[in-house]
Formats: C-alpha cells, structure tokens, sequence
C-alpha cells in the first residue's frame, strides 16, 4: 500500500491541532464561572449630586436582572446582558447599591458603595469680646457645619497669617458630618487689632478628586489693659468766682492709651480737656472757671473709662468772691497846701487796712487826712484788703500816686553852675529841674548863640565850651541859673607845629622842637629812640650822628601823645673798600653783578666807565642798590680791564679806580668727555678720556660708580661699566656719567652633541655652539662631505640632521668670528647601528644616490663651493642653505671637540684638505 504524500500527512496534522486548540478553549468556556458587576464599584459624589451605575454579566443569557437602591432615580438603560441608571439627587453620606442577575438557576450579585461629600461652603467664627484684658485667656471656637466627610478635614485657626492650632479630622468614621475646633488663647497687647480667622481645608485628592478650601471672615480683637490705681487728680483747694485755673488728671499703664475715655468736670460743669497722649499714658489739662451761682464747696471729678472698664478720683474745691479793694484819693493833683483824704474799702466780709493802719472792724473802710506839700508829691498809698477762706487767709492790694503841683526849681545836684567834661566820648547834657508839672528846661549862650542838647547822647566837641544861660518853666512858674561849660582834650601835635620829617646837613647848627595843642595845655619833650632819659634842648653842632628817630611826647590831665621825628643828615659821596673794592673777578654765568655802594646822602649815583685796553668807554653793569631797584641785564661777556668809578650827589662828587678780571667755572659736553667709550680687553689699562673748559683750567677725576675699578695693567672685561667724572675749579663743578664698554676676542664657550653618544641611522641630532664674544660674534659652520639636507637656525648658533645617513658622520667644526678675531671648535659624530636594511636598500637607492651625490658635486663646483663665506638668507631647515665641500675627517668611533683660535684676517688650513665654509646670517 502506497505510503500517504507528506502534503496530506502536514493536512491532517492541521487539522487534528485545530481541533485540539477548539477543545481545549470549549473546555475553558465550560468551566469559567458567572458573574455580576457594577460599575464603579465605589464612588464619591458631592452632596445633591447624581452618578450613573453600570450593572453587567457574562451570563449568556440571564433570565432577569436589576439595581436595588433608595436613591432617586431619573432613567434607565437595557441591554441583554447589561443595565445602566443614573441615580439623583444623592444625599445619604453612605449607601451600598445592589447589582443582581439570574442566571442558571443561580442568583448572580455585585455590590457597590456610594459616600457623599459637601465642600466646607459655611466657615464660622465664633464672634470674639468687645474687649479682652490683656493677660487673660479667651477662646476661639471655630464651626464648619454639614461638611464632610469629616475625616478629610483639617481645621486651622489663624492670627492673622499665623497658624495658632491645626487639627485633622483624619480617623473619623465615614459618615460624620461637620467639624468644630475650640482653642483657648492668652491676650497680648500685640495682638490688639489682630484679626483671627478660621480655615477649612476638605482634601479628596486621595479619591481622585481636588482639595477644597473656605476661610471665616476676619474677626477683630481688641485687647486693653487698665490699671486698678485711680488716676492723679491735680487741682486747686480754693477757686475764686471768675478766675481760671488750670487742672489736670493723668493715669500711666493704660493699653491702648489712645482708646481711653476721659469725663473731666467740676460740679455738674463738664469741662473739656486737651489730652496728650505718651506711650501708655496720658495727660488731660483743662482750665475750669467758677461762676458766683457755683460759690461753696464742689467736687472736681475725674472718670477714665476702657475696654467698658472704669478709674475715678475726687477732689474738693471751694468756690469763693473777692472782689479788689478800692483807693480814692478826694484830689489826685493837688496843688502845694492843699487837704487831701484818701479812702480805702473793700467787700463786706474783707478785713482793709490803710498804710498799715486797720479799719475798725471787717467791711467797714479806712481814711486819713493831710495838707499837701512838695514833699508829698509822687507820694504812694497802700490799700490791703484780707479775707479768710476754708481756713486760708487771702490777702489783695491796691495802690495810689499823689502828685503835687508846684513852681520849678534849680538845684546845684541837678544843675550844677560849672560843668567839665573830656573831648570825644559821647556825654549825655544834664540840667534837670524839679516842678510839679515837669519844667521844661532850656540851655543857650547869653548873646543869642549856640544852644545845648539837654537830655540827649552826643559827642563833646571843643566848640562846645563856654557859658550858658539855663531856664526851667512850667505853669507854676519859672527859674533861671547861668552855668559854664569847659572842654578838655588830650595834646596832639600836628604837622605845622611838629613836622615828621627834618632834614640837616653835617656841619651847620640846628635844634629840635615841637608845639603840641591840648586843654590844660601840655608840656612837650623830645628824645632820641634807644636813649631814655637824654632829653634834646637848644642848639646842636650837626654831625652824621645826629640822624635817627626822636620820640617827642606832650603831655596834660587828658592824656599824652606821641610822634616820632625823623632827622635826616645829609652829606656827600664816599667810597669804603669793602663796599666798592678795587679789585673785582667776574665769573661767566655766575649772574652776578659789580657791587659799588658809596657812603653819601642823598644816595649818590654811580656810573664805572672802561679806561684803556679792550674796556675803553665799555660801561660796567652794576648791581642795584636795593631789592627793590631795577637790575641790568646780565652780560654774556665782559670785557677785563681798568674801570673809573663816579659817584655824585647835590652835595659832591669822589672817584674811584676799578681793576675788574674775567674767569669761568668747569663745563664738559661730548666733544671733551664722550660719554660712550670703548676698550678692548687685553689693551694696557688708560684713563677715560675726559677733559673740562674753564678759568682757571678745572682738574678732572673719574671714578667707577659703585664697586670701584680694581688697579691692573690690562683692561679686563670687569671694566665696563658707569663712570662718574668730575670738573672743579674755584667757581663750581661739572659732573658727567661715562659708559665704557669692554670689547673682546671670541671664544666658543660650548659645542655640545644632541643626544651625546652618536647616533643611530635614520635618526636625528643636533650640535649647538654658543661663543662668547663682543661685538657679538658670527657662527659659522663646516661639516663632513658629503652630508646632506643640513639645517641651521635663524643666528647659526644650531645645526640640525633630521634621518641621518653614513654620510652626516664624522668631524664638524663651529668658528665664531667677530672684529677683533675668529676661535673654532670641533666634534666628531657617529653614525652606527644594523645596516641590513641599508645594503638591502642599497641596491635599489644606489642609483639615485649616485645621482644626488653628482649633482650636488656640480652645483657645488659651478656655484657657491668657492674659498671664502657667504651670507645666506632663508638658512634654516634648507639643503640649499650650505654648501660644504673638503676633506673631513671620516666617521670615527665616537664624538669629540677640539678648539683653536686666529687673529682676525688669517686664513683656516687644517688637516686633510682644503675647505670651503658658507657664513650662514638671519635675514
């Protein structure tokens, strides 16, 4: 039997696995139990909210099915294995509905749980006290009615923006409702005017839901405090009918002071006081007037009201009358011999007395008589009046004037008949009459003349004095008194009578004297400053000495005074040697000028004239007199010679010979004193060459500065350095700084291998050369030949092999070649290693090499290979930039240097043959 095709047997296989696959699922099918389900299965609605619930199976086919609830409902929806209603107006804080089907004789259930929520909408703060003592405690209660559930609230009671307590609700069973938090809190005075609050916070966010938030509305505290003392009460015992008098109440320790009340009254008379408030205290000043309805005794009260809290105090005061007493004179201006009474009364129940002589009994007045006389006028009577009150006596007074009228009189103490009074300070004119009216009184010469100004300030003046006539009138009658007035002044001596100024001439006969003028009239004496004692009288033979300054004074009762006289003696010219010398150096820029003063007064004028050789008729420029005269221009040049001096004034002329010579002081400049020299070491040691002009000859010295220049006969390199070079002659110095630079022979100081040892084929090296030297020295280069692709740096002083072959081995030589000579030095470089690799690459390279080495032959040869050196521009890292060319000493076992040094302008010919070296320069 033929074996089924492998397409049928994969078929089957398919088949039978589908139908695995359908029986198992079957299977599954048949065992999966039923079920019911609501939807949500727990929900959270806001109070009065509504919610759709969704109510399913998988029952195939259930036969029946519903929602139980107590919720209102508004719609329902159907499906075959489904219902959905929309529950409203939600209220209950908890429900659970039920979700039911039948199904296969089975009753399938699911059950759900709806809670209800209310946002805290009311927030409520117990209203706080009108007012709260400081110092004691009050609550805060706060109420949040209705809202829930209480287990998400949290409370919080406020001081403004400050948390005082907080309290969460968290724990509480599901279907409490509403919240309330109290607090008891202690008043401050801070927190007066502080406003509290209450917050509720609702917070759902763990259901899915926000967090809701209300506050109460601020409520206001207002805290005080007030002592228990009663405040000070300041007032009058006694207060008379119509007067004012202040009172004051006042009271410390009141918070808030400003919120105080103050009831301030006298009686049943409420007064209005001024209140000054500072920190907590207070002060109430009113003025309080009694009135004679209120006469006897009232209470001044003083009542301090805060926070509906009270402090009073109490005075006594008594009201009283008392009226002034009355003083009457029957005539207040009596005339001389006149009876005059005078009166005294008061009020009914005062005591009066008059000039200390009582009346009878209280209530009844006090009189007395007199016949008026001139010592009675302006006379003063005294009227007291004293009444008794609450025990106190008070006393009042009153007073009166009695004028008298009589004729005038003139008395020597108010008039005196001689007055005397000094010149110049201001003087007030007395002549006082007595009279009852008051005289007039009136000063004036007896001929109609000048007339005084009695009674005013003023100046005395010389022309004031003389004789007067005063009169003094008044109604009653007129008096007449004549009175001479005198003047006196302090001497002065004047121009005319004593003239600042006099000039004598030596020889003659003159005195001194001066006139002074002065009431009494003075005495004057003269005498000679620095003399005390001498006093000048008559004649004086006049000589030179006499000239000088007097001091004459006059003198009287009033004073003295003083003048100095200045006596000029003249006389005429007279040359001293000290003064006018007759030998004279002048000295080129020294500005000075001739000094010629000549003795003679008035001062004689003095003019040098030239007398022979080259100063024939040259004028020699003087030096002035004075600080203060003109100076001539100062003279370049002046020419030496024999001068005639001529000094002339209006009393004669003298003569003098003048001998005048010329010289210089040092001066040194870049003709005489370069101020850079050069040496060159080796040479015998010299002074700087250094030299001064002037007159006489300066002598010059040169010294190093610093460390001084050491004694040798050769010139070092320790030489150079600053020089300090000084010029001195009798008129003065010249100093010059002087650089000296040291030159000297090169030396190459250095040639050096890079890296020491030799090197390695393919390599690199450098040979570095550094030469002493100065003027600094050129370096110069010759290397083995044949070596090729040589660089040099910018100043000659590194050559460079990058990849060196065979050929770079061998001896190079570093010449270092300035003015004064050329010092060379050499090295011997190895190349050694493995050369395997060269000999296999030998072969191919040869050619080339070959090649090279020819045209480097011909370029050599047809080019720059000739003696001598040249200067290359562009040397570094060039092959083109040396051209090498001789003998060289081949490669050795290892490297070396060896040194020798030429005077400037010889030629080079070592060993081995002839070489050829380009001088290789930086641009």
């Amino acid at each position: 039997m033929p074996a089924p095709s492998p397409g049928l047997h994969r078929a089957l296989l398919g088949l039978w696995a589908a139908l695995s696959l359908g029986l198992l699922g079957f299977s599954a099918i048949a065992q999966e139990p039923f079920w019911a389900d609501l939807q949500p299965r727990v929900a959270l609605v806001e109070r009065g909210g509504s919610l759709w619930l969704n109510c399913s199976t998988n029952c195939p086919r259930p036969e029946r099915g519903g929602l139980e609830t107590s919720l209102r409902r508004n719609g329902t929806q159907r499906g075959l294995r489904w219902l959905a209603r929309q529950l409203v107006d939600i209220r209950e804080p908890e429900t659970q509905p039920v979700c039911f089907f039948r199904c296969a004789r089975r009753t399938l259930q699911a059950r759900g749980l709806i809670r209800t929520f209310q946002r805290p909408d009311r927030v409520e703060l117990v209203p706080l006290p009108a007012w709260q003592p400081v110092g004691e405690n009050f609550t805060l209660s706060c109420r949040v009615p209705g809202a829930g559930p209480r287990g998400s609230l949290t409370l919080t009671l406020l001081r403004g923006a400050q948390e005082l307590i907080r309290r969460s609700f968290f724990g509480e069973p599901p279907r409490a409702r509403g919240a309330v938090l109290t607090a008891t809190v202690l008043a401050r005075r801070e927190d007066h005017g502080a406003n509290f609050s209450c917050r509720a916070e609702l917070d759902l966010r763990p259901h899915g839901l926000g967090l809701f938030e209300n506050s109460s509305a601020p409520r206001e505290l207002r805290t005080f405090a007030l002592p228990p003392d009663s405040p000070r009460l300041a007032a009058p015992r006694l207060l008379e009918v119509d007067s004012e008098r202040p009172v004051s109440c006042a009271m410390d320790g009141l918070f808030p002071a400003s919120e105080a009340g103050v009831y301030l009254a006298l009686g049943d008379q409420r007064l209005s006081p001024d209140i000054t408030l500072e920190g907590d205290a207070f002060m109430a000043t009113a003025t309080t007037t009694a009135s004679a309805e209120q006469e006897g005794a009232r209470q001044l009260v003083c009542n301090v009201t805060l926070g509906g809290e009270s402090r009073e105090s109490r005075e006594n005061v008594t009201v009283y009358s008392f009226p002034e007493p009355l003083l009457t004179l029957s005539e207040p201006n009596a005339p001389e011999g006149k009876t005059v009474t005078v009166t005294c009364t008061a009020g009914p129940r005062a005591l009066v007395t008059l000039d200390g002589i009582p009346a009878a009994v209280p209530g009844q007045p006090a009189q007395l008589q007199l016949n008026a006389t001139e010592n009675d006028d302006r006379r003063g009577f005294f009227c007291d009046a004293t009444l008794e009150v609450d025990g106190e006596t008070l006393s009042k007074n009153e007073s009166a004037e009695l004028r008298v009228l009589y004729a005038p009189r003139l008395d020597d103490s108010d008039c005196p008949r001689s007055w005397t009074w000094p010149e110049g300070p201001e003087q007030t004119l007395r002549c006082e009459a007595r009279g009852n009216p008051e005289p007039s009184v009136h000063c004036a010469r007896p001929d109609g003349g000048s007339v005084l100004a009695l009674g005013l300030l003023g100046p005395v003046t010389r022309a004031l004095a003389g004789t007067y006539r005063c009169t003094a009138t008044n109604a009653q009658g007129e008096a007449v008194k004549d009175v001479t007035l005198t003047v006196e002044y302090a001497p002065a001596l004047d121009s005319v009578g004593c003239p600042e100024r006099i000039t004598w001439l030596e020889g003659t006969e003159a005195s001194l004297s001066c006139v002074a003028h002065g009431v009494p009239p003075p005495n004057v004496s003269c005498m000679r400053s620095g003399e005390a004692g001498i006093i000048i009288e008559g004649l004086l033979h006049v000589a030179r000495e006499h000239a000088g300054t007097y001091r004459c004074e006059a003198t009287n009762a009033r004073g003295s005074a003083a003048k100095n006289v200045a006596v000029t003696v003249e006389y005429g010219p007279s040359f001293e040697e000290l003064s006018c010398p007759s030998n004279w150096t002048w000295v080129e820029g020294s500005g000075r000028l001739f000094s010629c003063e000549v003795d003679g007064k008035p001062e004689p004028s003095v003019e040098c004239i030239g007398s022979g050789g080259t100063s024939e008729g040259v004028l020699l420029p003087l030096a002035p007199p004075g600080p203060s005269a003109r100076a001539p221009r100062i003279p370049s040049e002046l020419a030496p010679g024999t001068y005639i001096c001529n000094a002339t004034n209006r009393h004669g002329s003298m003569v003098k010979t003048v001998s005048v010579s010329a010289e210089s002081p040092p001066e040194m400049d870049d003709s005489t004193c370069p101020s850079h020299q050069t040496w060159l070491e080796g040479a015998e040691a010299a002074a700087l060459a250094c030299s001064a002009r002037g007159r006489p000859s300066p002598q010059v010295r040169c010294s190093r500065e610093g460390a001084p220049r050491p004694q040798r006969l050769r010139v070092s390199r320790e030489d150079a350095g600053s020089y300090r070079c000084l010029a001195t002659n009798p008129h003065g110095t010249d100093a010059r700084i002087v650089t000296v630079g040291v030159e000297y022979r090169p030396v190459v100081a250095e040639l050096a291998a890079s890296p020491p040892g030799g090197v390695r084929p393919g390599g690199n090296f450098t040979l570095t050369c550094r030469a002493e030297a100065w003027p600094p020295a050129q370096i110069s280069w010759r290397a083995p030949p044949g070596a090729l692709n040589i660089g040099l740096s910018s100043n000659n002083s590194t050559l460079s092999v990058a990849g060196a072959m065979g050929s770079h081995g061998g001896e190079y030589e570093c010449a270092a070649t300035n003015a004064h000579g050329r010092h060379t030095r050499r090295i011997t470089v190895r190349v050694t290693g493995p050369w395997l690799w060269v000999a296999v690459g030998g072969a191919a390279g040869g050619a080339a090499l070959l090649a090279a080495g020819a045209g480097l032959a011909f370029y050599v040869q047809s080019t720059a290979c000739k003696k001598g050196e040249y200067n290359v521009q562009e040397a570094e890292s060039s092959g083109e930039a040396v051209c090498l060319n001789g003998a060289g000493g081949g490669a050795s076992a290892g490297t070396g240097a060896e040194g020798g040094t030429e005077a400037a302008g010889t030629a080079e010919a070592p060993a081995g043959g002839e070489v050829f070296a380009i001088q290789l320069t930086s641009a």
